[in-house]
């Protein structure tokens, strides 16, 4: 796969002063241009043989085009807070906003190549890392990011000859990193590897570009033309592409018994029992998050519900008994300007606890699939991919030890009724109730069908759905916390 970059291509000093002053002015105008727009980021992920150029082609980059527009990361061994988040976690928070150019050195590429080499991984293991990187530039793409990958080859021989003329200038010597001499050791395994990765990696949607590192001006030429033309091809692009939605609805909305429907609302506890096991799981709860197992681990609740279902008081219960140190609670509502820039899953990726923490979110990315699709936020293709994506999302965190619950607490439309009126009337409720909450209500019949393909397309084996009986929240207190007990002794006993 890399023989052509082994060609020993050239472009003559002469050549080069001629086209480069173009290129820059060309550079320059797409990426203001994309600045001025800022209808999508753009990621370059730099990747190949140490001593190829990557450094000094990057470098080049940040010369010819306006830095104050390119954020470049370095990706080395993580740290201490990134080890104890999913691995993914450090790339997203990374990620170039809308209209910027982000430029990844180390990145998951070069992570589960290196691992491979060292043989910490075997090839089903790489196979499966190379599926969930492909997944996940899938999705920034489907969100309208535009993807470089950019792979920097030079031959064993070539390698081994610039080591050998570095070594003996003492002018340069300082040029050479222990990651060289390390590479030219593993040479043969990791281009082995390496042709592995981009092969199984190429997709139309990001794909890999091999540029021969041997002269500096063909590959500063050749980088630089290819993101021109894509930056140029990008920018003419008025509209977003998006994919052709299924035609036919997910659910038989004609058929009677529907998920929530088939609930037995009338489901209730007396007080006295209330205080009881509500007393009970909270003290449960708070011993298990002491526990020691749970430096394995970390804890996120999602809860979702009807208007009215008592999702904030069956929080606050939740916390009552815990360490404030503990916990997190966030609340997803309209999304920040900050946010809008980023794909969909960042606003959620940034609050993913570290391990021993718990973080529960008041609404959560199911608000894709439920008010984004009901009030025409999202496009249909928009949210018709988002379960996918999510079920993505949520086996990334359950992977790396994350106990993941989520609740749909649910109420009648008459119980609901009477809990908006209860609020009207009662003033230091009445900030709860707002116009959108009565004409939301309008909309109980779609919401009842988004809510079913909701749990039928992300209701998983590692990320179930919790339907809670809400009409009484004494009820739903206590399952709550139960439910939450038990997802955390049973992820524990398989410690």
């Amino acid at each position: 796969m890399f023989e052509s970059a082994e060609l020993g291509q050239t472009i003559d000093k002469q050549t080069f002063e001629e086209q480069v002053p173009a290129l820059r002015e060309a550079l320059l105008q797409a990426q203001y241009e994309l600045k001025s727009q800022s209808r999508f980021p753009v990621l370059i992920l730099i990747n190949g043989i140490e001593g190829a150029g990557k450094g000094e082609t990057v470098k080049l980059l940040n010369e010819w085009m306006d830095p104050r527009m390119i954020v470049v990361r370095t990706f080395d061994w993580p740290s201490d807070e990134e080890l104890a988040h999913p691995p993914a976690w450090r790339y997203w928070r990374e990620l170039p906003p809308k209209g910027k150019i982000g430029i990844f050195f180390g990145n998951w590429y070069s992570q589960m190549l290196h691992r491979r080499v060292d043989g910490q991984l075997d090839d089903t293991e790489l196979d499966q890392s190379i599926d969930y990187a492909l997944a996940m530039e899938q999705m920034l793409c489907d969100e309208g990011g535009l993807i470089f990958k950019f792979w920097f080859h030079l031959s064993k021989k070539r390698m081994k000859a610039r080591l050998k003329e570095l070594k003996n200038d003492p002018l340069h010597s300082w040029k050479i990193s222990p990651l060289d001499w390390q590479q030219s050791k593993t040479y043969d395994r990791f281009v082995r590897y390496g042709e592995r990765v981009v092969q199984r990696s190429s997709r139309n949607f990001s794909p890999w570009y091999v540029i021969e590192g041997s002269d500096h001006r063909y590959r500063s030429l050749t980088v630089g033309r290819i993101l021109l033309d894509g930056l140029q091809a990008a920018l003419k692009v008025n509209t977003r592409r998006l994919l052709q939605p299924h035609a036919a609805p997910l659910v038989d909305t004609s058929n009677n018994c529907k998920l929530l429907e088939s609930l037995d609302l009338s489901q209730a506890i007396d007080k006295k029992a209330y205080v009881e096991q509500l007393t009970a799981e909270q003290a449960r709860l708070s011993m298990l998050l002491r526990h020691k197992h749970m430096r394995k681990h970390a804890l996120v609740a999602a809860f979702e519900g009807n208007d009215a279902a008592g999702k904030g008081s069956t929080i606050r219960r939740v916390a009552a008994a815990l360490d404030p140190r503990q916990y997190r609670i966030v609340p997803i509502g309209v999304p920040t300007d900050e946010e809008l820039a980023q794909p969909y899953l960042w606003r959620f990726w940034r609050h993913v606890p570290a391990l021993g923490r718990f973080t529960i979110f008041d609404r959560s990315w199911y608000g894709r699939v439920l008010v984004e699709r009901v009030e025409g936020f999202a496009e249909p293709a928009d949210w018709l991919r988002a379960y996918a994506e999510i079920n993505d999302f949520e086996e990334t965190l359950t992977r790396s030890g994350i106990v993941l619950v989520k609740f749909w607490l649910a109420i009648d439309k008459q119980t609901q009724y009477e809990r908006f009126k209860a609020r009207e009337n009662t003033p230091f409720k009445r900030f709860k109730i707002t116009e959108d909450d009565w004409r939301n209500r309008e909309k109980w019949d779609q919401y009842v069908d988004a809510v079913g393909d909701m749990v039928d397309r992300t209701s998983t084996s590692f990320a179930p759905w919790t339907l809670v009986e809400a009409n009484d929240k004494h009820f739903a207190r206590v399952k709550v916390l139960r439910t939450i007990n038990d997802a955390l002794e049973k992820a524990f006993e398989k410690d």
